[in-house]
Order: structure tokens, then sequence, then C-alpha cells
């Protein structure tokens, strides 16, 4: 039972990822290839303030989501100027550059070392060490994104995406301010990875650099493919089943060196297939540029 509750924690984590690429990547149609990294800056934030100086997770949380949208302001802002696959290579190199800090700032981040001993939320002097109440926090931050997405992509401010994703020379000349709108989507999807990233560093209660790889922002760039792009459903189904599939691999007694491996294979695989069979992915409305 414990293990289940643990992949729907994982899972509930993944989502909140997902739907903050989707606002990105589907909805805005910019390429972005760093995801990973404004999870991982969210994560070192929360947990050094908790281990270094005695800040509870709930400020945590806030200060390294706040660190996340400051390092969505230094990606967004070159967005003003740069599209295709040049933002994909800018945000593809930020990832590069926030794993390279992780891992070789040893005097804070401890490197690949990691950081052990990350103290878990409490609520009234009651620790969340329970997979069960954990799972519940995790589901409250998950409704608490779909909200904000949805009202996000529902309003005027949404629909001003939508002409960037669909045309954005021509939103330009019905006056809307096209570089302020992709500006503050990128503030808003780093904001939320940024608070995955805290949620994940305080529920294993350990982190390294290995957690947040350009292997894992293509993963969640994967699962905003297959799911669908421009799609909330379509992000929690497919961070469910990219999360699920794998564990699945357990069950066939394989190593995990070459289950990992494999896992690749598959995800690589199913890539294609959806490019060839499916580009909008399973329930999305739009193609990957």
């Amino acid at each position: 039972m414990e293990y289940l509750l643990h992949i729907l924690v994982i899972s509930g984590i993944y989502i909140i990822l997902t739907l903050s690429l989707n606002l990105i990547v589907g909805y805005t149609g910019l390429p972005s290839m760093g995801h990973a990294a404004f999870s991982c800056i969210g994560a070192y934030v929360s947990s050094l303030l908790a281990l270094n100086f005695g800040i509870s997770p709930w400020i945590g949380i806030v200060v390294g989501a706040c660190a996340g949208a400051f390092l969505g302001i230094i990606i967004g802002y070159p967005s003003l100027r740069l599209k295709g696959d040049y933002l994909a290579l800018t945000t593809f190199g930020l990832g590069v550059i926030v794993y390279s800090i992780a891992k070789n700032w040893v005097s804070l981040t401890r490197g690949p070392m990691g950081l052990p001993g990350i103290p878990q939320f409490s609520i009234f002097g009651y620790q969340l060490s329970e997979i069960w109440s954990y799972l519940i926090l995790v589901g409250l931050f998950v409704a608490f994104t779909i909200f904000v997405i949805r009202r996000v992509v529902n309003s005027p401010f949404g629909r001003v995406l939508r002409s960037v994703r669909e045309d954005e020379i021509a939103s330009e000349a019905l006056g809307k301010d096209t570089g302020k709108h992709k500006l503050l989507v990128f503030i808003i999807g780093a904001f939320f990875a940024a608070i995955a990233g805290s949620l994940y560093a305080h529920y294993i209660t350990f982190i390294d650099p290995s957690s947040f790889t350009v292997m894992e922002s293509i993963t969640i760039l994967l699962m905003v493919i297959f799911g669908g792009m421009g799609s909330i459903p379509g992000s929690i189904l497919g961070a469910i089943i990219l999360v699920v599939f794998p564990e699945l691999l357990r069950f066939l007694g394989m190593p995990s060196s070459i289950a990992a491996q494999t896992r690749q294979m598959i995800y690589g695989l199913l890539l294609i297939l959806l490019m060839i069979r499916r580009p909008q992915g399973l329930i999305g409305r739009y193609r990957f540029k």
C-alpha cells in the first residue's frame, strides 16, 4: 500500500511540473528544454534554508518558488528576442548551467554527495512523515496548480498566449504586448516548477544534482507531448502514465541499470510513434512546434 501511495505522490509532483511546462510549451508555443532547472532551484533553495538556517519548509517553499520565478525572468527576458530553435537552445543551456552549478559548487550544495536529512513539512507540530499525509499535501498543491493554470488559460491573458502560439506577428498587429506575455508565462511556469522541486526535496529528504539533469527536462517535456499540448487533462494523464509505466519494469526482474536504459528507449519509441500517428498527443489540441 505504501508503494502505491509513493507512486501517487511522485505522480502528483510530476503533474505540477507537466502543467507548468504545458503553459509555456503547449498554450504559448515557446520551446523550453530546461524545465528541470526551475525545480532544481526550488528544491535547493528550500532545502538549504531548512538545513542551514532552520527555516520552516513552508517558508522555504515560498522563497524557493520566488527564486524559481526570478530564474524565469532571466530566461524569459531573452525570449522577447529569441524564437524557435534559438530559444530551445537557450533553455537547454540554462538546464546545463543550473545542473553544473549544483554539481560543482560543493561548498554550498555538497555537489554529487547531495543534501541529506532535509526536514519534512509539519502542521501544528504534526510532522507529515506518513506517506498518506504527504499525499494529501501534494494533492492540495496539485489542485491549486490546476485552479491557477485553468484561470490563466481561460482569461483574456490566456487568449493572448494562444494568439502568440498561432501567429505572434498578427497578435502584435492587434496591439498586444507579446513580449510581456511571454515573460509572464515563463515566470508563472517557473514558479510552479520550483514548488514541485521543493515538494520533492522535503518528501525524499535527500537531493543531489542527478535528479535535475537535462534528461529530466526532456522527460517532463515528453509527458506534455504524450498527454497532449494545450490540455490540462492531457498533462495530468501524460504525467501519470509516464510515472507509472516505468515502475512496471520493476516487476520484470530486470537489473536497475538495464531498466533505466530500457525506459529511455521506450520513451524515445513512444515519442517517435506519437509524432507519426498523433502529433497532438493523446487528448491535446496542438502539435509540437
